[in-house]
C-alpha cells in the first residue's frame, strides 16, 4: 500500500464520509462499493441495471457483512435523469462517478445513446454534485481519448483525435469537468482507465472486454478470437489499483488536482497474444488438467487503437498513486474467480 493511500484510507475509518458510487452495480463501481464499505462509510449507489447486475451488489454484502450493508443505499435510476442526481448528491461529501456507456464498438453502432449516457448523464452529475456543495468529484474517463496520437507511453497533456464515438463522449466529459472547476468551483478529478479487468466484469455479450470473454471461453473450453495480428498491445491494469485511484482523487485537496486528468494504469504493455498465453496458464494451475486451445485470428475491430501504454508519473506525483497489483497477480485472482463461478 502506498503511503498515501495507507493516509488516506486511515483519515477515512477516522472521518467518515458519505460517497456517491454511480454504477454501482457494474463491475468497477460495485469494488468501490465494497472498499468505501469496508472502511467506514456511508454509500449512496446510483444504477439503472442496464449493464450492471444485482449478483455484482450481492457479492459485496457477502463481502463487508450485513452490518456494513447497513451503510450502503441504493437508488435504481439513470444519470440522464436530473432529478435522480439530485436526489443522489444530497448530502454527499463526494462523487465517484462510474455509469455510462463503455463499448466502443456498440458507441459505433448507436452514437447517439452513447453521447446521452456518457455526455448529457455526466452533465447532470456534476449540476447535481455543484447544487448539492459535494466536495470533491470524481468521473471515469478513458484512455480512449488518445485516439490515433501514437505517442507511447501516453502522456496526459498530448492527445489525438478520437477513434470511436466512446472516446469523443469522454473527451466532452473531460472538457466539461474542466469548466466546473474553473467556474463552479467543483473539484473535479478525471480518471483515464487503461483497460481494467478484475472479479465481477461481464464475460458475455458481443461487446464483453478481452479479459473475462477470454478467461470465460478458456474456462469453457472454447476459442477465444483475436482481432488482428494479436501484437496490438495494452496497458491492462487490475481492478484494485483502480479502486486506490478513485479514493486518492476523492481525498484530494490541492488547488492542481481540480480539473485535471490522470491515467490510471500500470505504466506497462502486453500484447494479445501475451494475455492469452498467460490466461492459459493461469487455468492450468487452478486445473492442471486444462487444454486452453490456440486463438483464432478474426479481422481487426473498427475503432480499436494499435498500441496503448500510459505514462503514470503525473499520478504518482500529484494523487500519490502507486499501483500494488500487477497483471500477472490480477490475472491470477481474475481466472480464479471464474473458475470458480463456472
Amino acid at each position: 500500500m502506498s503511503t498515501a493511500y495507507a493516509a488516506a484510507t486511515e483519515s477515512l475509518r477516522s472521518h467518515p464520509r458519505k460517497w456517491v458510487v454511480t454504477g454501482c452495480a457494474g463491475f468497477i463501481g460495485s469494488h468501490l462499493v465494497e472498499t468505501l464499505l469496508g472502511l467506514g462509510q456511508r454509500v449512496v449507489g446510483l444504477d439503472n441495471f442496464r449493464t450492471g447486475c444485482q449478483r455484482n451488489l450481492d457479492d459485496c454484502l457477502d463481502k463487508v457483512g450485513r452490518d456494513a450493508w447497513e451503510r450502503f443505499s441504493l437508488l435504481q435510476a439513470d444519470v440522464t435523469d436530473l432529478i435522480s442526481c439530485r436526489a443522489a448528491c444530497a448530502g454527499a461529501d463526494v462523487v465517484l462517478h462510474e455509469a455510462g456507456f463503455i463499448s466502443v464498438p456498440e458507441s459505433i453502432d448507436d452514437p447517439l445513446f452513447c453521447h446521452e449516457t456518457n455526455v448529457t448523464g455526466s452533465l447532470n452529475l456534476m449540476l447535481a454534485a455543484r447544487d448539492a456543495g459535494v466536495r470533491n468529484f470524481v468521473y471515469a474517463s478513458s484512455a480512449a481519448v488518445y485516439g490515433d496520437d501514437a505517442t507511447m507511453p501516453q502522456k496526459e497533456e498530448r492527445i489525438g483525435k478520437p477513434m470511436s464515438p466512446y472516446g469523443a463522449s469522454k473527451l466532452m466529459d473531460e472538457h466539461y469537468a474542466w469548466l466546473f472547476a474553473q467556474h463552479y468551483g467543483l473539484h473535479t478529478v478525471g480518471l483515464r482507465y487503461f483497460n481494467v479487468f478484475g472479479p465481477r466484469q461481464n464475460p458475455y455479450g458481443g461487446y464483453a472486454a478481452v479479459v473475462p470473454l477470454w478467461i470465460s471461453t478458456l474456462v469453457a473450453g472454447g476459442t477465444c478470437t483475436v482481432h488482428g495480428d494479436g501484437l496490438q498491445t495494452r496497458d491492462f491494469c487490475p481492478v484494485a489499483n483502480v479502486v486506490q485511484a478513485n479514493i486518492l482523487a476523492g481525498m484530494a485537496t490541492d488547488k492542481k488536482t481540480a480539473g485535471a486528468v490522470y491515467n490510471v494504469a500500470l505504466g506497462g504493455s502486453t500484447t494479445l497474444l501475451e494475455l492469452h498465453r498467460m490466461i492459459g496458464e493461469n487455468l492450468q494451475a487452478v486445473n492442471p488438467a486444462t487444454q486452453p486451445k490456440p486463438p483464432h485470428q478474426g479481422p481487426t475491430r473498427a475503432g480499436d487503437i494499435r498500441h496503448s501504454s500510459a505514462d503514470i508519473s503525473k499520478a504518482r506525483a500529484e494523487l500519490g498513486f502507486e499501483p500494488t497489483i500487477t497483471v500477472a497477480e490480477g490475472l491470477a485472482e481474475a481466472v480464479r474467480w471464474y473458475a470458480r463461478k463456472g
